[in-house]
């Protein structure tokens, strides 16, 4: 087996690679990184070779002999680079695959955006069956589209694929950075813009952490999947015939109530919340076809998410990392 991985030099390509060469099962798996701006050590078991996915040829000489593709390359809100790299590239991928003598099956990862993330109304818990809902902007777009174009190759030419659909993926302390007041933090809602500039001050110096609330005046609901549970869901998926055209939501089994957060947070930690009212929609992912179909459990849940963001030390030499732009 020949796994050709995009996008391996991120967040989830290195924690995949990892995971997937660690100790001797499938020891006869090999897996080439096709990487961009970005490279990783090749290994015994992992080659890298370098080109965009935009390049038809520089996709063409990265499928040669590759049995599995696990796709992982991706952008956020950058319109000049999304069509080519989630578009274009994807098409390449396809269009490679399904002419290939060797290949066996694709393996998209989405995102929770292309339901419409937290900007969509429910009522309930969303299963895969939920329809498509880009919300504004050209990445959640670009989600749909991925999706699309992988189920069209389905019906089209009978690939054998699968989606992982996954939301905001966590590793080491970026959660406790969600949280952050102040310039140190990762990602978004900038909470700092939310409240006048001299109480984020002392929210920041205080480590006061949001206690964000819904359209409906409730503790927002949100979903997050660990990296290492993402990781072991492609692991679960990878060469399994229970995937096959399979769409899967991968994510906590329950999702990150604010609400929880500040009272886990007050309680072990002594840490003070203020309330920060919007218009953002509670949501829960049912994870429950994963676990199902493909035997995969996720290991965070909501208070491991919390201690492990907390206790985890950074060494000078591993900086939290913005892994694509935008």
């Amino acid at each position: 087996m020949l796994v050709l991985v995009t996008g391996a030099a991120g967040k989830v390509g290195t924690s995949f690679l990892a995971a997937a060469t660690a100790g001797q099962a499938a020891s006869d798996t090999r897996f080439r990184a096709l990487c961009h701006n970005r490279t990783i050590p090749e290994t015994e078991r992992i080659s890298v070779v370098h080109g965009s996915i935009s390049s038809r040829d520089d996709v063409r000489e990265a499928m040669a002999g590759v049995t599995h593709v696990v796709h992982l390359a991706t952008c956020k809100e950058t319109p000049e680079d999304v069509m080519d790299v989630t578009v274009k590239g994807l098409f390449w991928l396809l269009e490679e695959a399904r002419t290939s003598p060797t290949f066996k099956q694709f393996i998209l990862i989405g995102g929770d955006a292309a339901v419409g993330h937290f900007f969509v109304p429910r009522d309930a818990p969303f299963t895969e069956t939920a329809p498509h809902h880009a919300y504004p902007g050209c990445y959640a777009l670009s989600k749909v589209l991925e999706e699309t174009m992988l189920e069209q190759y389905y019906l089209q030419y009978d690939l054998n694929g699968c989606c992982l659909r996954a939301p905001w993926i966590m590793e080491k302390d970026d959660f406790r950075y969600t949280l952050s007041f102040g310039d140190d933090l990762f990602g978004g809602p900038v909470w700092k813009d939310l409240v006048p500039a001299e109480d984020a001050k002392l929210y920041a110096a205080e480590n006061t952490i949001p206690c964000l609330h819904d359209a409906d005046g409730q503790p927002l609901k949100r979903n997050f999947v660990h990296v290492s549970d993402l990781s072991a869901a492609i692991l679960a998926a990878l060469d399994n015939p229970r995937a096959r055209r399979q769409l899967f939501n991968i994510a906590m089994t329950r999702p990150v109530d604010y609400g929880e957060v500040a009272s886990h947070l007050a309680e072990t930690r002594g840490l003070k919340s203020v309330r920060i009212d919007s218009d953002y929609r509670s949501n829960w992912m049912d994870n429950n076809k994963a676990r199902f179909l493909l035997g995969w459990e996720p290991q965070y849940d909501l208070h491991r998410l919390i201690e492990e963001a907390w206790t985890y030390q950074r060494s000078s030499d591993d900086p939290r990392k913005i892994w694509y732009p935008g």
